[in-house]
C-alpha cells in the first residue's frame, strides 16, 4: 500500500527515522550508482554517533565512567553487614552507538571524491551530534566536492545560511563546488511531491537527476510502512492549523480515518 500523502510522509519523522535513514540512503544508492557508471562509483561513508534522549554525543572513543566502585573484603567485626535498600529504582537514559550513513559519489580511476550525499537525521540537527555534523559539513564545503543535503525533518535546526529560510517543512540544499557560497534551495510543502534533483559530477559531465519522490516510493514500498505506523492516531510530530485538517482529510480519503 502506498503512503497517503503525496510527498514526504510526516509520520516517518519520530523514532523509526533511523530506519528510513538508512532505507532511503540505500534507494538513492541503488538509483545513483547504475546511472553514474562507468566513470564513477557510490560508496556507503559510515560513521557511529551516540545517541540519548537527553543529549546527541559523537562517540569517538570507549566511554570510561567517572567514578569507579571497587569491592573490598568486610573488616571481620563480628557484626552482620546491613543491606541498604534503595527507596526508588527507575531506569535511566541509556546512550546508544547509532550508525550514520553519506552516500558518495567517486572518481572510478583515482577515488576522488566527487558528491557527497547527505539524508539528515536528529543527531545532524541538534546538540553535539550537531556540532560534529557541521565541523564535516565546513570540511566538505572548503574541498573540492559538491554536497547533496537532503532535510526531511521539522524538528531541530535547519543547516545554516546566511538568509532566513521560508517556512517550509522540508528542503533540499545543494552546494556546488563553483557557485559556493551560493547554494541552490529546494523547499517542500506537504502537499507537494519530492523533487527531482541534479546530482553534480565532475566538470564536463552531466549532472545525473535522482528522482526524490521515486525513491522515497520505493522506500515505502520495500519497508512495509503502512503496517509499521497507526494512521490512526495523530503523528508523533504534529501537524498544526490547516496543515492537521488536510492531513485529516487525505487519510479519510485513503480510508485510514472515519469521517465524521
Amino acid at each position: 500500500m502506498p503512503s497517503p500523502f503525496p510527498g514526504m510522509d510526516p509520520y516517518l519523522e519520530g523514532p523509526h527515522w533511523m530506519t528510513v535513514h538508512h532505507a532511503l540512503s540505500g534507494e538513492i544508492y541503488r538509483w545513483l550508482a547504475p546511472r553514474v557508471r562507468p566513470r564513477y562509483i557510490v560508496y556507503f561513508e559510515e560513521r557511529l554517533v551516540m545517541d540519548t534522549l537527553e543529549n546527541l554525543i559523537v562517540a569517538r572513543s570507549a566511554i570510561v565512567p567517572d567514578v569507579s566502585l571497587v569491592g573490598r573484603r568486610p573488616e571481620a567485626s563480628g557484626q552482620p553487614a546491613a543491606t541498604l535498600t534503595a527507596p526508588l529504582e527507575l531506569e535511566t537514559v541509556m546512550p546508544a552507538l547509532v550508525p550514520h550513513v553519506t552516500i558518495e559519489i567517486r572518481d572510478a580511476q583515482n577515488r576522488q571524491l566527487v558528491t557527497a550525499i547527505e539524508v539528515l537525521s536528529p543527531t545532524n540537527k541538534q546538540g553535539e551530534g550537531r556540532r560534529e555534523y557541521l565541523e564535516k559539513r565546513a570540511r566538505l564545503l572548503m574541498s573540492s566536492a559538491h554536497l547533496l543535503e537532503i532535510d526531511l525533518l521539522r524538528q531541530g535546526q535547519r543547516v545554516p545560511m546566511q538568509e532566513r529560510l521560508p517556512p517550509y517543512p522540508y528542503f533540499v540544499f545543494l552546494s556546488r563546488v563553483n557557485k559556493r557560497p551560493l547554494t541552490d534551495v529546494w523547499p517542500i510543502q506537504f502537499d507537494q511531491p519530492l523533487p527531482t534533483v541534479p546530482v553534480p559530477l565532475l566538470p564536463g559531465d552531466a549532472d545525473v537527476p535522482l528522482d526524490l519522490q521515486a525513491v522515497f516510493t520505493a522506500t515505502y514500498d520495500i519497508g512495509g510502512y503502512d503496517l509499521v505506523f497507526d494512521y490512526r492516531s495523530p503523528p508523533q510530530v504534529p501537524l498544526d492549523g490547516k496543515w492537521a485538517t488536510w492531513a485529516e482529510e487525505r487519510l479519510q480519503a485513503a480510508g485510514l480515518r472515519e469521517g465524521e
